[in-house]
């Protein structure tokens, strides 16, 4: 009877721990992207309450942690976090001596891994070199290579071990089109890699050398749109997601454009795509079921399920010890962004940039020319419906005039070039018009895209010019829009003469490619 007893004793035994390695585990993945300094629940630029922000994402991932336990919950961000907030600009260059509020955020908020945006790497090397020591988990880059080594500057991949046993293996990866946008001594001793084929090099190490569970890309590149040239695609997310098997999840961004879907690779096998878009309104999560089993001796895990979902934050109460904890940082950019610094006459509008003379584009063509001394300028609206109102103007309305650290600079080019690039200009901005009754812009059905802001094309590339005076007959065809009359001054225009061009630096690099 006793040995019966003990016999039963360890078959129950055997089956229970059987039972317990069989134990399916769930987890949940969460993506941040093109934060753009929307820390806090308030905009520095309006001086008002915002919606969205990474104290409103920090509500829900208490929330998850404490749900699902802190182990079976992984925060990764998907970059262009530096530039964006009078917040961000402060600590990258007014106060540099102090831990950047973007390493000071993550870091409070536990994040497990973080990809480079291109605007983090506009802010210039010193700026984002020091990020990169502040923060306190590994910040992935495959295809920033560095000239030196030939290898990549910073991590190229990090695989994430908790207690629960899985391990998580994170590829992080930017969009390769850096170079069409800032000069190289932002960059300097960099390259980058196109996203394809550096994904597909570091996917066969990543097997090799980690083996893991799970398997996610980070990108901080578009879903297919975006640049496109013989060498790489500016937004090439969905290009790995079919191309490169192995991925389970791909979290994406840079298009500020939300995105959910399934992908079938050309394996066949279903990659989990998802981009949650711009200003911490929204986040991405993937939720995966593994099940465990033992081959020779170690523990392994296969995902049985998965789902992806964008979840709005943009209403969620904002963390009361989040808030608590940086009210300091809050309180000093408030004084600093809030001191006058002049005054205005008159409201300026961006809106009125898009269908004729505007005071507000006027403000940065003007300043453009007085600076350089330039015979032309060019300038295109950044923004649709942005106000500067009448009266006393702050530090902080200097970012509704310009949001982004683009520098000044000048250009040799003839005059034929220069009723080129307004042409180029005008054809992706307005409509070639046969009836009073047609619409004058171009406009698009995309729903959700905060870049081309219900335009068919991107509108911080409709530029247009001060130092001529020109006519744009919209019902004439695209390349013959545009007639110069003369210089501003009254001097003759001449399509085979040499002028000096102020633009800004994006546009001088290519930006745009109205300028290539």
């Amino acid at each position: 009877m006793k040995l019966s007893t003990i016999l039963l004793s360890i078959m129950l035994g055997l089956s229970s721990s059987t039972m317990a390695q069989q134990k399916d585990v769930t987890i949940k993945l969460i993506e941040t992207t093109d934060v753009h300094g929307s820390f806090f629940p308030y905009d520095f630029i309006t001086r008002k309450p915002k919606s969205g922000s990474m104290a409103r994402v920090y509500t829900l991932v208490e929330e998850l942690r404490k749900k699902d336990g802190k182990d079976n919950v992984y925060l990764l961000d998907n970059g262009d976090i530096l530039q964006g907030q009078p917040i961000s600009y402060y600590y990258n260059y007014v106060a540099p001596e102090k831990t950047n509020i973007a390493a000071s955020v993550l870091n409070y908020m536990g994040y497990d891994v973080a990809t480079v945006g291109n605007h983090d790497i506009e802010t210039g090397h010193k700026v984002y070199d020091k990020w990169f020591k502040e923060l306190k988990f590994p910040i992935l880059g495959a295809n920033i290579i560095d000239t030196k080594t030939n290898k990549p500057y910073i991590l190229p991949y990090y695989t994430i071990k908790k207690k629960n046993g899985i391990k998580v293996c994170v590829i992080g990866m930017l969009t390769p089109a850096i170079p069409n946008w800032l000069k190289e001594s932002i960059w300097s001793g960099l390259r980058f890699e196109e996203m394809v084929s550096c994904a597909k090099r570091t996917m066969a190490e990543v097997k090799t050398k980690e083996k893991p569970d799970v398997i996610v890309g980070l990108f901080h590149s578009g879903w297919d749109g975006g640049i496109k040239t013989p060498e790489y695609d500016e937004d090439a997310s969905k290009k790995v997601a079919k191309e490169v098997p192995g991925f389970d999840i791909v979290f994406f961004g840079h298009d500020h454009t939300p995105h959910s879907s399934i992908e079938k690779n050309i394996v066949g096998k279903d990659v989990i795509c998802l981009d949650p878009a711009n200003n911490a309104q929204r986040v991405a999560i993937a939720t995966l079921t593994l099940r465990p089993k033992t081959v020779k001796g170690k523990r392994q895990y296969t995902v049985t399920k998965a789902t992806g979902e964008l979840v709005d934050v943009k209403e969620l109460k904002a963390d009361d010890a989040f808030i608590q904890h940086f009210q300091p940082e809050i309180d000093a950019v408030k004084a600093w962004s809030d001191q006058v610094i002049g005054r205005f006459e008159n409201t300026i509008y961006t809106k009125d940039s898009y269908f004729g003379n505007s005071a507000f584009n006027d403000l940065i063509l003007n300043l453009e020319l007085e600076i350089t001394k330039a015979d032309i300028a060019f300038n295109a609206p950044l923004l649709f419906n942005a106000s500067i109102k009448a009266g006393p103007i702050t530090v902080a309305d200097m970012f509704n005039l310009y949001k982004y650290e683009n520098n000044l600079c000048t250009m040799r080019l003839t005059g034929k070039e220069i009723r080129k690039h307004l042409e180029m200009s005008y054809d992706l901005w307005c409509n070639t018009m046969k009836s009073p009754e047609d619409h004058l812009l171009l406009l698009s059905n995309t729903q959700n895209d905060a870049q081309r802001l219900g335009f068919k094309n991107f509108s911080f590339n409709f530029d247009s010019a001060a130092g001529i005076d020109y006519e744009v007959d919209v019902t004439k065809p695209d390349g013959q829009k545009v007639r110069i009359l003369c210089m501003s001054n009254g001097e003759p225009f001449d399509e085979n003469k040499w002028y000096t061009v102020a633009v800004n630096s994006y546009r001088a690099n290519g930006g745009g490619e109205l300028l290539t």
